[in-house]
């Protein structure tokens, strides 16, 4: 296939419960927030994405993350919109995009910045793939809601523990996880906070490609981490309890 717009890099199992899961690289975006960074995506493998957030089988790739759909109230936080990960799905299902190894994929995207789950939780996949992916990489991003979970520690290096609150990021501080929390508008920044680069508040003066200070805990868990005001379609329900 000739200049694919994506590559599935992994196919297995979720860790949650067993489900069918799939890992995939689109290589090109325009996200406005992010730049072109490489957007990796985790999917159900059977399931299209709008039949699983409505009907809860996207826990097997976001696990316990607050801003699934509540199935009492229909209301869902997350800002990742349906359309977008349908038409990653679409493309899956019609055999657009190549398998390859991680190791194949690091050379396709050499020297590119990577961000681990667009949509899905990174720590669905192990570790380990996520760093033969990177080896070659100019850098990446990355967040997880599932850092209070066992098989989630060993991503703490790569990624950010997504919390709602400074309880949560305490909590996730005392694991040796960096942050990235989402606030309301009347939350202040907690010490060793800063306003995210590319948010609304923060003037946009920076895109993730250019700040990629979300990496995770690296070799350094005392690094400033980033904070940003609850945003997206459906950010009105966000209440960060």
């Amino acid at each position: 296939m000739k200049n694919p717009t994506g590559y599935v890099f992994y196919e297995g199992r979720s860790p949650i419960d067993g489900a069918p899961i799939v890992g995939v690289a689109v290589v090109r975006s325009e996200n406005p927030k992010t730049g072109d960074m490489v957007q990796t995506y985790i999917l159900r493998s059977d399931v299209h994405p709008s039949e699983a957030i409505a009907n809860g089988a996207d826990r097997s790739i976001c696990g316990d993350c607050r801003h699934r759909r509540d199935p009492v109230t229909g209301k869902r936080t997350c800002y990742v919109t349906h359309f977008g990960i349908g038409s990653v799905y679409r493309a899956l299902k019609a055999g657009l995009y190549p398998r390859v190894s991680p190791a194949q994929l690091r050379r396709i995207i050499a020297g590119r910045m990577v961000r681990l789950g667009a949509y899905g939780d990174p720590a669905m996949i192990r570790a380990r793939v996520w760093r033969s992916i990177l080896a070659l990489a100019a850098g990446h991003t990355g967040y997880s809601h599932q850092w209070r979970a066992g098989f989630a520690q060993g991503i703490a290096e790569l990624c950010m523990a997504s919390v709602d609150n400074p309880a949560e990021l305490l909590d996730a501080r005392a694991s040796g996880w960096r942050t990235f929390r989402i606030r309301l508008e009347t939350d202040a920044l907690a010490p060793g906070e800063f306003a995210c680069p590319a948010s609304d508040e923060a003037g946009k003066r920076l895109q993730c490609i250019d700040c990629a200070a979300c990496d995770g805990a690296g070799q350094n868990t005392r690094r400033a981490s980033p904070a940003i005001i609850a945003h997206g379609t459906q950010s009105r329900y966000f209440t960060g309890a």
